[in-house]
Order: structure tokens, then sequence, then C-alpha cells
């Protein structure tokens, strides 16, 4: 694919040259989008539900367009229709996913399900607006990404969300926004009044924060510990569409 993984736009290195640029807050709407549907086909439109069990932004691939392609089947699972237990498809064998991203429940020998998959989702969705992998070194004992944001919204939404998603004009101004986006990654969550500064003068519009917040609760939503209370991914979907459809209206 043309643009690469997401991964390298989410985590880019300093030393490389073929740096890619900051993704905008519409930009990371559509690839979440593109993302969902993709995982909602598979789930519920296949004419056997398949199950990815690995879904990550290095997995995540755009094309010139910048449209998201789910790739990497290499675990993925068709999931059984069959009621009898001697007779399931599934098995949690040799299947681990990645760190940080697969179901808590995967840990305790559950076979893999959709809701697996959903869990997975919703971490990438997180990951994506904080630009923070599920496996920083910040994350240790209990926290984790998903407590991470839910002890801090919405109160402090500014401090945790990507700052170049706070930047006014960020395709305009990416040296801005990966200058701040760089300082957070050092400092973590604890940032200098300077810094702050930046954030503050950015004046994170109201449509931005409502937006942000949406996404973030998606992703909560989807992430959460009990499998049977996550979201299905068609809701996911719904629900992402329409986020995007106010955003744009109230830019208009």
């Amino acid at each position: 694919m043309t643009n690469g993984s997401l991964d390298i736009w989410l985590h880019p290195k300093i030393d490389r040259e073929d740096q890619s640029g900051v993704l905008s807050l519409l930009q990371r709407l559509n690839i979440a989008i593109d993302v969902a549907c993709a995982l909602d086909y598979l789930h519920n439109h296949s004419v056997q539900p398949i199950i990815h069990c690995d879904l990550k932004p290095s997995n995540i691939l755009l094309d010139n367009d910048m449209v998201a392609h789910v790739s990497d089947f290499g675990l993925a699972r068709l999931l059984s229709t069959v009621t009898n237990s001697s007779q399931k498809l599934t098995s949690t064998i040799g299947i681990k996913g990645s760190i940080g991203n697969t179901a808590p429940e995967y840990g305790t020998g559950n076979e893999v399900s959709i809701e697996g998959d959903v869990y997975s989702f919703g971490v990438f969705l997180l990951e994506m607006f904080l630009g923070k992998r599920p496996t920083d070194e910040m994350f240790k004992d209990d926290l984790n990404l998903h407590s991470f944001v839910r002890m801090a919204l919405p109160e402090q939404l500014v401090q945790i969300v990507d700052p170049a998603l706070l930047v006014r004009g960020v395709e305009e101004m990416p040296a801005a926004a990966v200058a701040a986006r760089e300082y957070y990654n050092e400092n973590e969550i604890e940032a200098d009044e300077e810094t702050q500064a930046i954030v503050n003068h950015s004046q994170v519009e109201a449509n931005v924060y409502k937006c942000l917040i949406s996404v973030l609760e998606i992703g909560l939503a989807c992430s959460i510990e009990s499998q049977k209370e996550r979201m299905k991914m068609e809701e996911v979907s719904k629900e992402l569409h329409s986020i995007k459809n106010a955003f744009l209206g109230s830019r208009i």
C-alpha cells in the first residue's frame, strides 16, 4: 500500500528520512470508520463469520487515498456456527495476538470470539487518538490504556490526546504538531507551563472537543473487561459515522 501502515504514521521515528506527516482529526476519523466497517463485514456479513485475532496499527495499511485496509490474517479464525462444543472450530491454542491489544479473556483460555476483536478495536481506537502504544512503559501494574483514558475523561482530555490534534490548522502546521507530540511523548501526561501554553493557544474548539470525547468513549465501551458488555461492530460503525457527520456539520 502506497502510504504504508498506520503504525508509522502514529509513531514516527525521528531519524527516518521518509518521515510520514501528521494525521488530522478527520483523517483519523475516516480510518476508524474504515476499520470498523471492515470488522463489521468480517463479523456480520461474511458467508462465515471471521475473527481477525490480531488487530493493531501495524496491520492497518493505507492506500494512495488514505483509505484504511485491514491486513494480515495469519491468526484469523472462522467462527463455527456449530453449537456442539466437541465440533467447534475455534481455539486459542497458539493464538496470542499482540501484547496490549489482545482481549484479557484469551489469557484465561477462553475461545476466540467476535468480542475479542471488538476489544482490540477499542484499544486501537484509543491508541490512534492518544498516539500512545498500549505497551508504553507508563502502563504497568493495574494501569493500561483503557484505565488511563477512563480516569482522565472528561476533565483531562486535553492532556491525554495526541497534541497534534489540538493544534489549529494541523494540515498547515505539521512542524508545530510534531513538536508538541514529541514533548508529550517524552513527558507523559505532565506538561510544564510553556508547553501547556501551546495547547491552550490552540484554543480547542467545542466541536473538536466533543468529537474527541465521543470517539474515546466508544474506545472505552469496546475495550471494557466484560466480554458481554462490549459494543457490536455494527453499532460502532454507525456511531462513528454519526460522530463524523456531526463534526463536519459543525465545521460548516
